[in-house]
């Protein structure tokens, strides 16, 4: 009997033992992921749409708990609120790159039944036994608000969910002390923003000010009124007040175009969204200065607020006569350093001492103002000798210490090994005695006899410079005639002398202004001082702390036309908008000769 020999079926082995590892990995998948949600604390979280509203608006607020196996969950009592929807249940589940999560939530419509500060109580749930319990939620209930008739009206979709909020460091700084203004743009997540510029900036009157320059908008996470918002940084400048009481900070206002939620998608799937252009305003901001303390104020403080060093040096101590040294004063540190002046120096007569050349390196940015600031004098001694240079002191008021500073350096000395010798003052009435010097020739023979020569005589009459000088006259006269005459011209033409007045005095002003031609922000700012230096030498008021509608008022009394009025409040509002919009040469250009003939044209009427 042959019994037949069967051959070995090697592919159906290798799929039945594919199928045990696959039922392997599912296995040990599963008690990992088991193993990772026993291992998960679980915590019950509760989170509302925002923790402020008013009386007539509604609210969502949701209960989350992170692990499986919850059940038994009781909301909270909800006193003073009313429940208008819910409860709604989800539960969502993921594995990413080997991280589980896992959450089941519960949420609720709510409206406030009264205004105040309400509380909404714990909710709680149990897992595994063990009762979770909520973190209460404290809501701010205000007056009813103006709601819409149409909920989806676009306008009223950006104005809930668009804000401009202008954000300040600090809301009571003392005299001198260097606060920030930030603006802030927030967006909630559904809206879009397309293009934003500055429609009127805000004035700072009562401040030194500077803005700080910002590299691009970068989008940021923040909140507002309890709600998640992303924010862009629009603007963002120091503030330095230059004197007490109540100073008010304007509001900015900006045009947003906007894409707004129609509601509607297309064929895609696609959220449609319509685009509309609004107009948005930060609110006023008030900050309270304080006067800095009199207590302990030195008697040479000259407004110096910060963290200084002081340093005086000489870059030579051993010179020669009208050979040259350089005294240089120099303040160092972060504080209002553009808004005192630097300690002088005084020097002997015998020193002849120049203005002193001044030069500044400061840096300001998001954390204040530093840098050093300089004078460097140059002396020159007259006569040999050696001579001191008193000592120098300074004073600043630290506003963290809240103290006084003064710093005091030490006497300098220049020794003059050459030169000539001071003579000593001497008294007229008193007599000098001198010593007889004998030189060996004080006794010597008297001569008997004189030979003379007759000299040759040189006669005046007749020569070349008689006949010059006899002529000179003839040609003077005619040519003084002519002079007088155009003087007498020139004296007469009053409009013509105003004028080239005017425009000397124009050019005076925008000198600085013309140096910073083709550098946007420097010229303007040097533009707009110019012309608040002009109106304060003229007209002795401080144009920097009123208002463009002041300056107005105050050039009408003195009888200046509205036409030369308007020209030079549109320079001042241009110098404020030009800041922040892209500007060529050529028109910064044609800014600084408008500026120029406004001058003139101011000075030709005051």
């Amino acid at each position: 009997m042959i019994v037949p020999k069967f051959k070995k079926n090697t592919r159906s082995q290798k799929c039945f033992s594919s199928l045990v590892k696959l039922r392997d990995i599912f296995m040990i998948s599963f008690c990992l992921l088991s193993l990772t949600f026993s291992a998960q604390e679980a915590t019950l979280t509760a989170k509302v749409s925002k923790n402020k509203l008013g009386l007539n608006q509604r609210l969502r607020i949701e209960f989350s708990i992170n692990k499986q196996g919850g059940d038994d969950f009781s909301p909270p009592k909800f006193t003073n609120f009313k429940v208008v929807g819910g409860p709604s249940q989800s539960v969502s589940q993921s594995w990413v790159n080997g991280k589980v999560s896992f959450s089941q939530s519960y949420t609720y419509i709510i409206q406030p039944q009264k205004k105040g500060e309400l509380t909404i109580g714990s909710a709680r749930i149990k897992v595994a036994g063990k009762k979770i319990l909520s973190e209460p939620i404290k809501i701010i209930v205000l007056d009813a608000v103006a709601l819409p008739k149409n909920p989806n009206d676009p306008n009223y979709i950006a104005q809930q969910n668009i804000h401009l909020v202008a954000e300040i460091s600090k809301s009571k700084p003392y005299v001198g002390e260097g606060v920030y203004v930030e603006y802030r743009l927030y967006v909630s997540k559904n809206i879009t923003i397309y293009n934003a510029g500055v429609t009127e900036a805000p004035q700072y009157n009562g401040f030194w000010n500077q803005v700080i320059k910002i590299n691009g908008y970068p989008l940021k996470k923040g909140k507002y009124n309890g709600e998640d918002y992303n924010y862009f940084v629009m603007q963002k400048a120091l503030l330095v007040p230059t004197k007490t009481g109540k100073l008010t900070i304007d509001p900015m206002k900006m045009g947003i175009v906007i894409g707004v939620p129609t509601g509607r998608s297309d064929f895609f799937g696609n959220v449609i969204t319509r685009n509309i252009t609004r107009e948005f305003s930060s609110a006023r901001k008030n900050i309270r200065p304080r006067m800095l303390p009199l207590e302990g104020k030195p008697a040479n403080f000259n407004g110096a607020v910060g963290s200084f060093e002081f340093n005086v040096s000489l870059s030579k101590e051993v010179l020669k006569a009208n050979e040259s040294s350089q005294i240089k004063v120099a303040i160092s540190g972060k504080g209002n350093l553009k808004l005192f002046e630097l300690p002088e120096i005084t020097t002997p007569i015998e020193l002849e001492k120049y203005q002193p050349e001044r030069k500044e390196k400061i840096k300001i940015s998001a954390s204040g103002i530093s840098g050093i600031v300089s004078d460097l004098y140059t002396v020159v001694p007259q006569y040999k000798g050696k001579y001191k240079i008193p000592s120098v002191s300074f004073s600043y008021f630290n506003p963290k210490e809240r103290k006084y500073h003064t710093i005091n350096t030490d006497d300098f000395f220049v020794d003059v090994l050459e030169g000539k010798e001071l003579k000593p003052v001497v008294d007229k009435n008193t007599l000098i005695k001198q010593a007889v010097i004998s030189s060996g020739k004080n006794f010597r023979y008297i001569q008997k006899s004189r030979s003379f020569k007759p000299t040759k005589r040189n006669d005046f009459f007749k020569s070349n410079l008689f006949y010059i000088l006899l002529l000179l006259p003839l040609l003077t006269i005619p040519i003084g005639i002519f002079i007088v005459k155009k003087n007498e011209e020139r004296s007469n033409d009053f409009m013509g002398n105003k004028l080239r007045k005017a425009e000397k005095l124009a050019k005076k002003y925008l000198s600085e202004a013309q140096k910073q031609l083709g550098k946007k922000e420097a010229f303007y700012e040097a533009l707009e001082r110019a012309l608040h230096n002009y109106l304060k030498a003229k007209l002795g008021i401080e144009t920097a702390d009123i208002s463009k509608e002041k300056i107005t008022e105050i050039l009408e009394k003195r009888n200046i036309n509205s036409k030369t009025i308007h020209q030079f409040i549109d320079v001042l509002k241009h110098s404020d908008f030009a800041r922040y919009s892209p500007v060529t040469n050529t028109e910064m250009e044609k800014e600084f000769e408008t500026a120029k003939q406004v001058i003139v044209a101011l000075d030709k009427q005051l």
